[in-house]
């Protein structure tokens, strides 16, 4: 089974690591300057450095339909810049997955492919694809929506360790993000942790550095650019999250489900 999977940051590199070790061939897409904060589990590492592993699993920049077979064929998950996902029209997976988590529907179709699955709120199952991936922290996180929508964003990111939206590393200002701190660093809250273009960021809580943007991507003021875990030292910033495995499992189901009901895909 081919799937393709839009996006590369770490909800998505979760989800392509359990694929793969399902033993599905899967093959990712994303920007030329990818966006990814939790960059130590985010397969769009690739794009910037020509290869990276997450856990156990390689993947690599391929540039082309040859570069992806090759890829494929040494159980590695290739990742190609492709803003808009085109490959899709060159490989035709069997299943396509929007994993951009960008809120709402940036492109993706129903017909895409024999079977589409999105991930969060900006979808309704049954219309831009067959079938939703919860991915909001709670009760409901990972489950299979086959009618209906996933439920909307709220804005505020999910309570861990007692923190919600100071959670968040915040660019300062439009322009150029350049970090001074590492993914892995412990820091305090209030201390500085990057700039734009001089303007200070600082982190809004104590704790360990989870994700922080590359240096270099251009920013604009309140995106989004790293968050800090309030766990401290105890987090394991280097393996997949609990959340992400949680949606990784609600997609495998899916595939699972629907896979009696596409017998017209050759299995």
């Amino acid at each position: 089974m081919l799937i393709c999977i839009k996006g590369a940051g770490d909800l998505a590199s979760g989800v392509a690591v359990r694929l793969h070790r399902s033993c599905m061939d899967v093959v990712m897409t994303d920007l030329p300057v990818p966006m990814a904060v939790r960059r130590s589990v985010a397969f769009s590492e690739a794009i910037r450095l020509g290869k990276t592993s997450v856990e156990d699993v390689d993947a690599e920049r391929a540039e082309t339909e040859d570069d992806i077979k090759d890829c494929l064929s040494r159980g590695v998950i290739p990742v190609v810049t492709d803003p808009e996902a085109e490959i899709i029209n060159t490989l035709k997976p069997d299943v396509v997955i929007d994993a951009i988590l960008a809120k709402r529907n940036l492109g993706t179709s129903i017909d895409d492919a024999p079977l589409v699955i999105a991930l969060g709120p900006g979808f309704t199952a049954g219309v831009d694809c067959n079938a939703v991936i919860e991915t909001k922290r709670g009760h409901s996180l990972g489950r299979v929506i086959l009618e209906g929508s996933a439920i909307p964003n709220t804005g505020v990111p999910g309570n861990v360790g007692g923190q919600t939206i100071n959670r968040l590393i915040k660019a300062s200002a439009d322009g150029i993000f350049h970090p001074e701190k590492n993914i892995g660093d412990l820091v305090r809250d209030g201390e500085r942790v990057a700039n734009v273009d001089g303007v200070p960021v600082y982190a809004l809580t104590s704790g360990m550095i989870r994700g922080m943007l590359q240096d270099g991507v251009h920013v604009t003021k309140g995106l989004k650019s790293g968050d800090v875990d309030p766990r401290g030292r105890t987090v394991d910033y280097m393996t997949v999250s609990d959340k992400a495995t949680a949606i990784g499992g609600g997609v495998l189901e899916a595939i699972l489900r629907f896979n009696g009901g596409l017998n017209k895909i050759n299995y």
